[in-house]
């Protein structure tokens, strides 16, 4: 991804909400990398304090923890993401330190943010900003959330042109009042698929660093660059059944799940697992259903005759961000424990 966002010309400034790990953050700063965003203040206090300064919360701003804004501005740079002029007042009456804005926009996700062609609600924001001696309007930021419906990989080239484009002629229709605005997309589809950055200055993907079942099935990435399983105990064998019971459920996978050709369920892709990982995904074999603790997954008959009370099965997420933040640690292949943002809270 850092190959790619050099050639394209653009700073990469990956999501880490994926990871929320200070020992991952650092393969990235060893590659050069030296701007993050995150999803949460707490987060962003979690990578000041591993040495990032920065950082975008992006996330709209919430007006109830800005003593937490404030103080994390006194040892970083911080970026705030606001769409109305409420949210500007109150960071402007609530800080004493100064921070970077970035105008959140809606590019055809729906989610949240000004519409993109919603001009009058950007210069009314804008004034604002320039009123506030502690706030300097640094950039446009967005995220093209509707990539992920996408049925192909021209789709999401396509969702990443128009998002461009709109990013674009907004920046230039609020140019004479804003000035020189930079660009922010983030999502992990667009940027791990498509080509054409002209005009963006940075882009913020964050699930590409360990990549999921979903990212696949949309044609982000193959399965052998997903790069993070869960390992489960197998704890019952139901051979009548076709199914093997795992302690998988879903507090450890969530329930994020894809439909199977013929309409069933999907939370996660089955792997078999030795010392060296894990190979790819067993033909037919898929997690079926969940509750909190169990996950039950349906398996060809292979599978079932040569799986032990005991072994260990691993499952690629649906949702890799999720799952981390619910497992809150790694293990990698050889031993290492590392970090995640929940064991240091």
């Amino acid at each position: 991804m850092l190959a790619k966002a050099t050639a394209c010309g653009v700073r990469l400034r990956p999501h880490f909400k994926t990871h929320q790990s200070i020992d991952i953050g650092r393969w990235f700063a060893q590659d050069g990398v030296d701007a993050i965003a995150v999803s949460s203040v707490a987060m962003a206090e979690y990578f000041s304090e591993g040495g990032w300064r920065d950082i975008t919360i992006a996330f709209p701003v919430n007006v109830r923890e800005m003593k937490r804004i404030d103080r994390l501005a006194e040892v970083a740079s911080p970026g705030c993401l606001v769409e109305s002029v409420e949210a500007v007042l109150a960071l402007h009456a609530g800080l004493s330190h100064n921070v970077n804005i970035w105008l959140k926009v809606d590019t055809g996700y729906g989610r949240t943010g000004v519409p993109w062609d919603d001009t009058n609600s950007f210069d009314r924001i804008i004034e604002e900003v320039k009123k506030s001696p502690r706030l300097t309007a640094r950039g446009l930021l967005t995220h093209a959330g509707h990539s992920y419906a996408a049925d192909t990989t021209d789709e999401i080239v396509a969702v990443n042109a128009q998002t461009v484009a709109r990013m674009t002629e907004l920046r230039d229709q609020l140019a004479p009042e804003a000035g020189d605005l930079e660009i922010s997309i983030g999502d992990t589809p667009c940027c791990s698929v498509a080509n054409d950055f002209d005009g963006v200055d940075e882009m913020r993907p964050g699930n590409f660093v360990f990549y999921d079942v979903m990212q696949s099935a949309l044609g982000s990435c193959t399965h052998a660059q997903i790069a993070v399983a869960l390992a489960c105990p197998v704890v019952a064998v139901h051979e009548k059944r076709n199914e093997i019971v795992v302690h998988g459920g879903a507090i450890h996978l969530s329930k994020e799940h894809l439909l199977n050709a013929d309409g069933s369920r999907m939370f996660g892709q089955v792997v078999t697992m030795d010392d060296n990982g894990w190979g790819p995904p067993v033909d037919g074999a898929y997690v079926g259903s969940l509750s909190q603790e169990h996950g039950v997954i349906s398996a060809p008959k292979d599978l079932i005759e040569r799986i032990e009370i005991g072994d260990l099965l691993g499952v690629l997420p649906v949702h890799s961000c999720l799952t981390a933040n619910l497992m809150g640690g790694y293990t990698t292949l050889d031993g290492n424990l590392i970090d995640h943002m929940s064991c240091s809270t």
